[in-house]
C-alpha cells in the first residue's frame, strides 16, 4: 500500500495543478498564456516540473477581487441596507397597501353577499324581485 503512495501524491498534485490552471481567470495567469501552462502541466506532470512550476510561477496568488480589493473590503463596501424583510420599511409599506386592498375587496364581497341574501329573503316572502 505504501509503495503506491508516492504515485498517488504525484497524481493528486498533477490533477490539482491542471484543474487550478483551468479555473484560473486569464488576468491572474503570469508568465505564459494559459494554454501554454496547461500544456506544460500535462507534458511535465509525471516529473512534477509542470505542476510545481504552475504553483510557484504561473498564477498570481493573494487576495484579488474583481475590483482589486480584498474580499473583506469588497464585502464592507457592498453591504445590503436591509437584513430581513421585517426591517425594510418599503416592504412593510407594501404589505399594508396589500392589506388595505384585501380589506376593501372583502367589504365589497360582504356587501354583495348581504344584498343577495336580502334579495333571496324578499323572493321567499313573495315580494318579487327587488328594485335596484
Amino acid at each position: 500500500m505504501f509503495r503506491y503512495l508516492p504515485f498517488l501524491l504525484v497524481l493528486a498534485l498533477w490533477i490539482y495543478a491542471f484543474i487550478d490552471c483551468l479555473n484560473t481567470p486569464e488576468e491572474q495567469v503570469r508568465g505564459l498564456p494559459k494554454v501554454v501552462w496547461v500544456i506544460v502541466i500535462l507534458l511535465f506532470g509525471e516529473v512534477l516540473v509542470g505542476p510545481i512550476a504552475w504553483l510557484v510561477a504561473g498564477k498570481h496568488r493573494g487576495p484579488v477581487a474583481a475590483n482589486g480589493a480584498t474580499p473583506s473590503e469588497w464585502h464592507r463596501n457592498h453591504r445590503t441596507t436591509w437584513v430581513a424583510p421585517d426591517d425594510n420599511p418599503e416592504f412593510l409599506k407594501s404589505l399594508r397597501e396589500e392589506n388595505k386592498k384585501d380589506e376593501a375587496l372583502l367589504k365589497e364581497w360582504e356587501a354583495d353577499l348581504r344584498r343577495r341574501e336580502e334579495e333571496l329573503r324578499r323572493r321567499e316572502r313573495g315580494e318579487g324581485p327587488a328594485a335596484d
